[in-house]
């Protein structure tokens, strides 16, 4: 039986904490780069905040203490999204890949492009799964694990080449990434991962079905299902005719600007 505290409420919580945050960090990446370096500083004291909330929580086995470390991790992920996003970490390569290459020495290049951002992750997952490894309460290091997998697949895809590249929400100084992108095409890969994290998705839900009423159990299933669900949502968008902008426009200031300039020049 379907639960209002237990299932939809989780999964109500992680869909809007998730819609909001990448809204947010859309927001920042995209304002002038002079603001970048506070951005990063109230970035980084989210993140040091997020880190403290999943140690917190790891200890207890309660409904409160899953959504507090579900909310840490997602405030540690973040922190690296903003990172990432404003240039901050990324990779030693930045500029865009040289024209005529192909095979391993284009995946090289695409990943000097970002392999100090997947350094940094895979580190925190394994800081993360170290310091809670025989802890009760580990849906902070999951959700952080599961966002890492989802993300990975996603640029592996995008490099592979995708039938729909959205990059709406892409900040103009990391234009160059683009370059590293496959061509217009359905593959395998993107075929395998769609099929993979639809099982996961299915895979926790299941769980959450089966988990005790009310329990702390099913709530933490419930959000990371939510999250994995999102994931399925994101890699289905690859091979749709849909624009990432049509979700997060409103937390776009460039195309805020452009909009009411196109208005602007309408009324005159």
């Amino acid at each position: 039986m379907v639960s209002w505290s237990g299932h939809i409420l989780p999964v109500i919580v992680a869909i809007a904490i998730w819609f909001f945050a990448t809204g947010l960090i859309a927001w920042l990446d995209n304002r002038d780069r002079a603001t970048f370096p506070r951005s990063l500083a109230l970035g980084g004291i989210a993140g040091v905040g997020g880190l403290l909330f999943i140690l917190q929580s790891a200890q207890t086995v309660s409904v409160s203490a899953v959504y507090l470390s579900f909310i840490g991790a997602l405030l540690v992920w973040s922190w690296h999204e903003l990172a990432f996003l404003t240039g901050a970490v990324s990779g030693p390569r930045r500029t865009e890949c040289p024209a005529g290459v192909s095979g391993f020495q284009r995946f090289t290049h695409a990943s000097a492009a970002v392999i100090h951002h997947e350094i940094a992750l895979a580190v925190t997952a394994l800081l993360l799964l170290a310091i809670t490894w025989t802890a009760p309460n580990q849906v902070g290091t999951m959700v952080f694990v599961l966002l890492f997998v989802l993300r990975l697949s996603a640029k592996l895809n995008m490099f592979a080449g995708v039938p729909n590249m959205s990059t709406d929400i892409l900040p103009p100084h990391l234009g160059y990434l683009t370059s590293y992108f496959g061509p217009n095409r359905f593959t395998w890969l993107l075929g395998g991962t769609l099929a993979a994290s639809a099982a996961l998705a299915a895979w926790l839900g299941s769980l959450a079905w089966a988990a005790e009423p009310g329990s702390a159990g099913m709530v933490g299933a419930s959000l990371l299902f939510a999250l994995a669900a999102l994931g399925v949502l994101e890699h289905l968008f690859f091979a749709l005719p849909f624009r990432d902008g049509a979700l997060w426009g409103w937390a776009l200031p460039i195309r805020k600007r452009a909009v009411e300039n196109v208005i602007e020049e309408g009324v005159t």
